[in-house]
């Protein structure tokens, strides 16, 4: 089955400052870490918030990312992560018109992110 078929948004976890830094483009790169591995890191919505809390504990001004998979087209893939769990991929970079909302994400007293209102 091809998943970007099953899945019709996956979410990037983004600061807002660098998402701000190419409003004025019409694509984003991706991060540092998306850059240095070649790829756009993604989440499907059942993974965002271990995404989160792995990579961004604690971490504020950040922003959730609700991108259309069916504007990616081929460059998306589902690939396996070391758990085996297979991630949504992007080989490319991400058109601006594929972001159907970019939301802050709020951080709770405790230093969680709270994606109730969000996904």
């Amino acid at each position: 089955m091809d998943l970007r078929l099953a899945y019709k948004l996956v979410y990037k976890i983004v600061p807002a400052a660098l998402w701000r830094e190419t409003e004025s483009c019409g694509s984003f790169a991706g991060s540092p870490a998306d850059l240095a591995d070649g790829f756009i890191h993604f989440s499907a919505a059942e993974q965002v918030p271990a995404t989160a809390k792995k990579y961004f504990g604690g971490q504020d001004g950040l922003l959730l990312l609700a991108v259309d998979t069916a504007r990616l087209g081929s460059k998306l893939r589902f690939e396996p992560s070391r758990s085996g769990a297979l991630f949504p991929h992007l080989y490319g970079a991400l058109p601006r018109g594929a972001v159907l909302w970019a939301k802050p994400i709020p951080l709770k007293p405790d230093g969680t992110h709270d994606f109730s209102a969000l996904i």
